[in-house]
């Protein structure tokens, strides 16, 4: 069903952030750095962190009963005024009520606001104590009694970044709820009724401008109504883009891809024992998609270890068998090598290798088999997806890691055939409602259980107090022939800090312990890092210190025990994907995971659960739970599952809803026509999913 161009009420809210009045290019771009957009509705979908409620008026000295930076509002009249001798010095005015004196100091330009004694002011912020006096130092708000009604009693408190003020936001964000138009109600009316929720105007409002909320009553119902109703547009805005692109992917053009299994038959021999159930199952749902004429979009998930690889090379061989060429992207360079040198010993058929250090003639040599078809695997890094890569024939796309790459990186290397099927990988299994969220009921398939021969992970909790015991327990693993992970902390998302901190513990175990120490991390030169990860796969470093480049892509057999410092900083995710880089061999492996005396309770637990289960699912449901499950599919890498308004419980309790809705709606109205249907084409271009298309060709 094509989507009808956006109906013009829609044009101030779709308008870049540059139409606002008042607000110039340099602001425009700060604002759209919170908004995570450059469109008015990405502004006014930017919500509060937080409300400031300042609707408690307090004498000064009910105001000395409050502990030291807490708010205090208050009616006070101005006794004198201190004026600065220097330019540097602050004003300082003089107030009192019936209870006691107040003083209020503030920083200020060319002595604008110096209101004369008398003056009957209404003043808030956080309080000071010194000596027994009280003060506002920096008042956040100085307003004139006879002006209270434009006192933000209820203030909402919005993300910021450097040189982006609250009143900037404040600004834009009046000047954009202006511009909302009547729009047509697209939510079923009866749960509109049973919600009690207001109109999408009215909820953009009351969460932007809660000052807008009758001054007496409880803003929290309100508020919480408005919210709700907001997270069900966008649920619902996402499940309805989920089953227009079902609905569209039926319909669209392909090929069917179907081999003779000679080649495949061939890998079986070679691997060297039998699939898994889980493997089976996947392998025979991937091949029953690529043998059907409209075009393969699957995601196939498993924990560390499931063996998505050997699945993997089951299809990119079916493609091939099929007279096509596959290719395999993964993020980073050391993963892509990593798949190189297996499916280069297992496949039996040409394998090319693609990425930015193939250079000169090397490269040229590359891309002329790729463009020639000799080529029949491609395995590479965001390389692939270049302007200057031509396939010949390509049938199928494998991408690794998916998450790592956003949607249009996706789309390029799907764009380099005709109908290319797609299939997604990722080693972070996905919670049952981000699944329902991302992928609603396109194709997924899972590996719930591990290849024979996988040894369990002892792991164990450590106070970093205990070092030394720490350490003599590594003496000991090294003097019986065991090779050690270090990983160090991931500090405030800094690769430099990281690498820091990182070099500083190699310092610290060269000295304990010799040569056999070893260290890479992301800031080295990229022939240093592989030299150092080269070393250690060889067996002449013993111990190698890292930072979490060593996440992905590292298969060492002989590596047994993986030490994570400081492991409360990492997510739980990303440390089971770092215990996953040991118990690949035939010993026994241990993950030791040392934190800080200050850890807090939640991280704690954190920890614990790691040390309980080895279940990747579930680390990955409560991994959800705590922080939200990241964007598997979209744009965003972090946070809840590309939506902006919904929190975890709102999407879990909305998911099904919306979806039963949605694909209600599209049964009895496939071609969204009519009031309602109208009305959701209009919540699709709001919510920017008015491109089902995009999901057929990213995943």
């Amino acid at each position: 069903m094509p989507i009808l161009p956006p109906p013009a009420l829609l044009e101030p809210l779709l308008a870049p952030l540059t139409t606002l009045p008042s607000i110039g290019p340099r602001h425009s771009t700060l604002l759209s750095k919170i908004s995570e957009g450059k469109r008015v509705i990405d502004l006014l979908f930017t919500l509060p962190e937080k409300l400031i409620d300042r609707r408690e008026l307090l004498t000064v000295s009910q105001g000395h009963k409050l502990a030291h930076g807490d708010i205090l509002t208050s009616r006070v009249r101005v006794v004198s005024v201190r004026r600065p001798q220097r330019p540097s010095q602050p004003t300082t005015l003089i107030t009192e009520d019936d209870t006691g004196p107040l003083e209020i100091v503030f920083f200020q330009k060319n002595n604008l606001f110096l209101p004369p004694p008398g003056t009957e002011l209404l003043v808030s912020g956080k309080v000071s104590f010194y000596r027994e006096r009280i003060s506002l130092s920096r008042p956040d708000h100085i307003h004139l009694w006879e002006r209270r009604e434009s006192f933000p009693w209820l203030e909402p408190v919005w993300p910021l970044t450097a040189g982006l003020f609250p009143s900037t936001v404040r600004r834009a964000m009046n000047v954009a709820l202006a511009r909302i138009p009547d729009l047509p109600e697209w939510q079923n009316p009866q749960l509109m009724t049973k919600q009690s929720w207001p109109s999408f105007r009215e909820a953009l409002t009351w969460v932007q401008q809660p000052t807008s909320l009758p001054h007496d009553t409880d803003p929290a119902p309100l508020l919480e109504r408005a919210r709700a109703r907001l997270a069900a547009d966008e649920v619902l805005a996402d499940q309805l883009c989920l089953g227009l692109a079902r609905r569209q992917a039926q319909h669209r053009p392909g090929r069917a891809l179907k081999g003779d299994g000679t080649l495949r038959a061939q890998l079986r021999e070679r691997f060297g024992f039998p699939p898994t159930d889980a493997q089976k199952r996947a392998m025979a749902e991937i091949a029953a998609d690529m043998e059907k004429d409209a075009p393969m979009v699957r995601l196939l998930q498993g924990d560390v270890g499931s063996g998505k690889t050997f699945v993997a090379m089951m299809a990119m061989l079916h493609a091939v068998e099929a007279g096509t060429q596959a290719a395999l992207m993964a993020p980073t360079e050391i993963l892509a090598q990593q798949h190189r040198d297996t499916l280069s010993r297992l496949m039996g058929v040409p394998c090319v290798f693609l990425s930015g250090s193939v250079k000169g003639k090397a490269r040229r040599a590359v891309l002329t088999h790729i463009a020639e078809g000799s080529a029949k695997i491609i395995i590479g890094t965001h390389a692939l997806f270049q302007d200057g890569v031509s396939f010949a024939n390509l049938g199928l796309a494998v991408i690794d890691e998916q998450h790592r790459f956003g949607v249009e990186q996706r789309m390029k290397l799907s764009a380099k055939g005709t109908a290319t099927d797609l299939l997604v990988m990722t080693a972070t299994p996905i919670p049952r409602t981000v699944q329902l969220m991302e992928w609603g009921e396109m194709g997924v398939s899972r590996l719930d259980s591990k290849p024979a021969g996988r040894q369990p992970i002892h792991t164990t909790v450590h106070d970093m107090a205990k070092m030394d015991d720490i350490l003599a327990g590594i003496q000991r693993a090294l003097d019986r022939g065991q090779q050690i992970f270090w990983v160090c902390p991931l500090i405030e998302n800094s690769e430099t800090q990281s690498a820091a901190a990182a070099e500083e513990r190699w310092a610290s175990l060269t000295q304990h312990f010799g040569p056999i120490v070893g260290i890479a991390h992301g800031r080295q030169d990229h022939a240093v890092r592989h030299d150092a990860l080269d070393r250690f796969k060889d067996g002449q470093t013993r111990l190698l210190v890292a930072t979490t480049v060593i996440e992905v892509g590292v298969d060492i057999p002989n590596a047994t025990i993986m030490v994570i410092e400081q492991a409360e900083r990492f997510g739980l995710a990303q440390l089971h994907q770092l215990r996953g880089r040991v118990g690949r061999g035939s010993a026994r492996s241990f993950c030791l995971l040392l934190h800080s005396a200050d850890t807090t309770p939640n991280g704690q637990r954190r920890l614990s659960l790691l040390r309980d289960t080895e279940d990747g699912f579930l680390i990955a449901d409560e991994d959800f739970r705590i922080r939200g499950g990241g964007d598997l599919a979209g744009h965003r890498q972090s946070g809840l599952p590309g939506f902006r308004l919904s929190s975890d419980i709102r999407l879990s309790l909305y998911a099904n809803m919306m979806a039963k809705d949605s694909q209600s709606e599209l049964e009895r109205n496939p071609d969204l026509s009519g009031d309602r249907g109208e009305a959701l084409q209009t919540l699709l271009y709001l919510f920017d999913r008015a491109q089902p298309e995009r999901l057929l060709v990213s995943g």
